[in-house]
C-alpha cells in the first residue's frame, strides 16, 4: 500500500520513497495489520522485558544494603534517583529523534539504539558501583535513539485515515507488554536469589535476542532506507556535529571536575535533570511553532497537543511510581506469599504488564468494532488520567490506620490498584501515540514522538522531586493527594473536549 494520502486530504503526508512502505502483501499479513508491526512488535517485547525487568529491581537494588549487594540508599533517595534515571532517558529521545530525522535515518537510529541498550545492560552485569553509572548511561543513551522511533516506524505502516491504526497502535502495546510481564519475572527471581547483577545480566540477553529479530525482519518495515528523511547537507551536518561533540566534551569535563570536588553530588544531579525535564520541552514547543518549515495548518494541531502531552505529565507520574514507590510499597507492606510459596516483591510489576496484555486486544477490539462511533482521542486519554489517579487513590484504603513497616496488606490491593493503572496506560499510550504521528509536522516526525516522550521526562523530572516525601509523610496522604491530582486533571481534559475535537483534525 502506497503512504501518500489520498488528494483530497488536507493534510497530505509527505512524499516518501518507495521503499518506506511496507513490501506488497504485507499489508494485511498479521492479523489484519501489516507484517511490519509483528517485527517493531517483537523488538520491544525484548527492549521492555530488559528495560522494565532492570527497573522492577533498581529501586530495590539502590535501596539495599551493601552488605547485601545494594546501595545503601534511604527509600526516598532510591525512588529519586531511579526516577532521575528515567528522565534522563527520556531527555535523550530528543536527541534520539533528531538523529533519525537529519543522519541516521530510523532503521539505523533503533539499531544503533538497541546495540547500545545491549551494552549498558552488559555492563551493569559487573558487579561495581562505577560499572553500575556506566551502564546506566548507556542505556539511556540507547533508549534515546530507540524508544521514539520505534513508535514512530510504527505510525509510517498506516494511511493518516487509515481506521486500523489506533487498533495497530494497541496491539503493539500489547506485544511489548509481553516484556513488560516476562521482565520483572526473570529479573526479580534473579535478583533475590542470585543477586541484583544476576537479574541485570538477563536483561542485557533478552536485549540481544531484540536486536537479532529485528534485523532478521527489517524488509517488513517502512522507512527501512539508510538515508534520514530530512537529511542535513553535508557540510551543514559536519559543523553540527563538530559543536555537539564539542559541547559533550566539555560537559563531560566540567561534571568530572565537579564530581572530583565533592560539588556534583547524586541529589544535584537529580535536580539538574528535573531542571532540564521542565526546559527541554518548553524549548522544543517554542523551536516548533517558530520553524519556518512547519505550515500554518500544522502549527494550528500543534495547540491542542500542548493540552495531550499535560495529560501524559500528569498520567505518568502515577505510572512510573509501579516502579518506584509502589515496589518499595510492595517489598514493606504488602504480602509476598501465594498458596505457601514466596514470591519476590518485584514480581507485582509483572502484574502490571500481564493486565495490559490481557486488556490490550479486548481494548482493539472495541475499537475496530465501534469503528468512527469511538470516543475522540482527547477523551480516550482523559480516562486514562482519571484510571491513573483511581488507582492511587485505591491504596489509600489498605494503607489508612497503619504506620510503619508492620503492617502486611493483601496482595490484591496492588494488584487492584495495577489493573487499574494498566487500563489507564493502554487508553492514553495507544491514543497519544497514534494522535503524536497524525498531528506532527511532517519535517518533525520523529522529533514530535521524541516531544511525546519528554512528556515523560517531565514526568521523572517532576516525580524525582515528590517521591522525596514518600518516606516524609504518611502513606495515605502521600498516595491520596497525587492520586486526586490526577483524576482532577482527567476531568479538566474532558472539559476541554470540544475545543479539542474541533482543533485535532485529522484525530478522531
Amino acid at each position: 500500500m502506497s503512504h501518500r494520502t489520498v488528494e483530497t486530504d488536507p493534510y497530505p503526508e509527505p512524499d516518501r520513497d518507495p521503499e518506506s512502505g511496507p513490501p506488497p502483501g504485507d499489508d494485511h499479513a498479521f492479523f489484519g495489520h501489516p507484517k511490519g508491526l509483528l517485527t517493531l512488535s517483537g523488538l520491544e517485547v525484548w527492549e521492555r522485558f530488559s528495560f522494565l525487568g532492570m527497573q522492577a529491581i533498581l529501586v530495590l537494588f539502590f535501596a539495599d544494603t551493601v552488605a547485601h549487594g545494594g546501595m545503601g540508599m534511604s527509600p526516598g533517595t532510591a525512588a529519586s534517583v531511579s526516577a532521575a534515571y528515567g528522565t534522563l532517558v527520556y531527555l535523550v529521545s530528543v536527541a534520539g529523534g533528531w538523529l533519525a530525522d537529519r543522519v541516521l535515518g530510523s532503521y539505523r537510529a533503533v539499531l544503533w539504539g538497541g546495540i547500545l541498550i545491549a551494552c549498558g545492560h552488559y555492563a551493569m552485569a559487573v558487579p561495581t558501583a562505577a560499572m553500575t553509572w556506566v551502564g546506566l548511561g548507556l542505556i539511556s543513551a540507547g533508549t534515546g535513539l530507540l524508544k521514539p522511533n520505534v513508535a514512530s516506524m510504527v505510525g509510517k505502516l498506516y494511511r493518516t485515515d487509515d481506521e486500523r491504526r489506533d487498533a495497530g497502535f494497541a496491539l503493539y502495546y500489547m506485544a511489548i507488554n509481553i516484556g513488560a510481564f516476562a521482565g520483572p519475572l526473570v529479573t526479580g527471581w534473579l535478583g533475590e536469589h542470585k543477586g541484583w547483577h544476576w537479574g541485570f545480566s538477563a536483561a542485557a540477553v533478552g536485549m540481544t535476542f531484540g536486536i537479532i529479530q529485528y534485523v532478521a525482519g527489517r524488509r517488513h518495515l517502512a522507512g527501512r532506507k539508510d538515508a534520514a528523511e530530512f537529511a542535513l547537507p553535508r557540510e551543514t551536518l559536519r559543523a553540527t556535529l563538530t559543536r555537539i561533540t564539542g559541547v559533550l566534551i566539555v560537559t563531560a569535563a566540567l561534571a568530572t571536575v565537579l564530581a572530583l570536588a565533592g560539588r556534583l553530588t547524586i541529589a544535584r544531579f537529580v535536580d539538574v535533570l528535573t531542571a532540564l525535564s521542565v526546559v527541554a520541552p518548553v524549548v522544543y514547543f517554542v523551536v516548533m511553532f517558530r520553524s519556518p518549515r512547519v505550515t500554518p495548518d500544522e502549527r494550528r494541531r500543534l495547540r491542542p497537543y500542548v493540552v495531550l502531552f499535560l495529560a501524559s505529565v500528569v498520567f505518568n507520574f502515577i505510572l512510573f511510581q509501579a516502579y518506584s514507590t509502589m515496589m518499595l510499597l510492595a517489598s514493606t507492606n504488602a504480602r509476598t506469599e501465594i498458596l505457601g510459596y514466596t514470591f519476590p516483591a518485584s514480581w507485582y510489576a509483572s502484574a502490571l504488564g500481564a493486565f495490559e496484555v490481557a486488556l490490550a486486544p479486548v481494548v482493539a477490539a472495541v475499537w475496530a468494532r465501534m469503528g468512527p462511533r469511538q470516543p475522540h482521542a482527547s477523551n480516550k486519554i482523559a480516562f486514562g488520567v482519571i484510571l491513573g489517579g483511581l488507582s492511587f487513590l485505591l491504596m489509600v484504603v489498605p494503607t489508612s490506620g497503619h504506620s510503619g513497616d508492620t503492617y502486611k496488606m493483601a496482595a490484591w490491593w496492588i494488584v487492584g490498584s495495577y489493573l487499574l493503572l494498566g487500563l489507564g496506560d493502554i487508553l492514553l499510550e495507544t491514543s497519544g501515540m497514534s494522535a503524536t504521528t497524525k498531528l506532527a509536522p511532517a519535517a518533525f516526525a520523529s522529533q514530535t514522538m521524541a516531544l511525546w516522550f519528554l512528556s515523560l521526562a517531565l514526568a521523572n523530572g517532576i516525580q524525582a522531586q515528590v517521591v522525596k516525601l514518600y518516606d516524609q509523610v504518611s502513606h495515605p496522604a502521600y498516595f491520596g493527594v497525587n492520586g486526586a491530582i490526577a483524576v482532577a486533571a482527567g476531568l479538566a481534559v474532558i472539559a476541554a473536549a470540544p475545543w479539542l475535537r474541533r482543533t485535532m483534525y485529522p484525530v478522531h
